[in-house]
């Protein structure tokens, strides 16, 4: 039975990947910053399959000793971790020239460190076992920034980058490293802007992607998937 990893898991793309890989039969290590909210998904994935393992963390990602924290009790509870998925992310609206104080800082904090570190802790432990998949999430803000979402599309493009090195670093060693790419998608991100859901990617869309391209034979590797709105970006 194979280990997963999710950052950010109660809501949004988290949310859905983690109920897609329960449903497969994979055991859970998910954090998020709110204990309610972990208690009562904890509930509902043992509910969806109750012979998978569940580790759980209130962890809030931006804070890298917390990070660390929930890698090592994921690993202690769960043994070797096979899948990641870096999930945890924050989007702004507003140019640079308009972000308030510090909001560099918690972009990068949130949006690239967690994918670093979490590549740091497990790395050379895929290495050794000649297996793992590594998905981030990115965005098309990563291949065509946003004017009016400055700060969140240059570290989008951070993560894209990072997720291409760590590919290089990883393909001799038998490691699949995937960039997933989303267009505008149906997340909190979007809370007090009016939206229309059937003009949106579904995180539930993501979540089937991920699965399936982590399904692939062993000699098989996604590079990256984009996956826009059906009436475009």
């Amino acid at each position: 039975m194979e280990n997963a990893l999710i950052t950010a898991a109660t809501k949004g793309i988290g949310r859905a990947t983690a109920i897609a890989f329960a449903r497969q039969g994979i055991n859970l290590a998910i954090c998020a910053r709110t204990g309610d909210d972990l208690a009562a998904f904890k509930k509902e994935l043992s509910a969806i399959n109750p012979a998978i393992k569940i580790f759980t963390s209130v962890t809030d990602c931006s804070i890298k000793q917390q990070v660390l924290q929930f890698a090592a009790g994921a690993e202690k509870e769960l043994g070797f971790i096979s899948i990641i998925v870096n999930n945890a992310g924050i989007y702004e609206y507003a140019s640079i020239l308009d972000d308030k104080e510090g909001t560099f800082e918690k972009h990068i904090n949130t949006n690239l460190m967690p994918a670093y570190e979490l590549y740091r802790f497990f790395g050379k432990i895929m290495i050794a076992a000649h297996k793992g998949h590594i998905f981030n999430i990115c965005s098309v803000a990563s291949v065509n920034p946003l004017a009016e979402a400055g700060t969140y599309s240059v570290t989008k493009y951070a993560l894209f980058g990072l997720t291409k090195v760590m590919r290089l670093e990883m393909q001799p060693h038998g490691v699949k490293v995937t960039a997933i790419i989303p267009g505008s998608t149906l997340t909190d991100s979007w809370k007090g802007m009016t939206v229309n859901k059937d003009e949106m990617v579904l995180p539930e869309d993501i979540a089937s992607a991920i699965v399936n391209i982590h399904s692939m034979s062993a000699g098989a590797n996604v590079d990256e998937i984009v996956i826009k709105p059906v009436t475009g970006q």
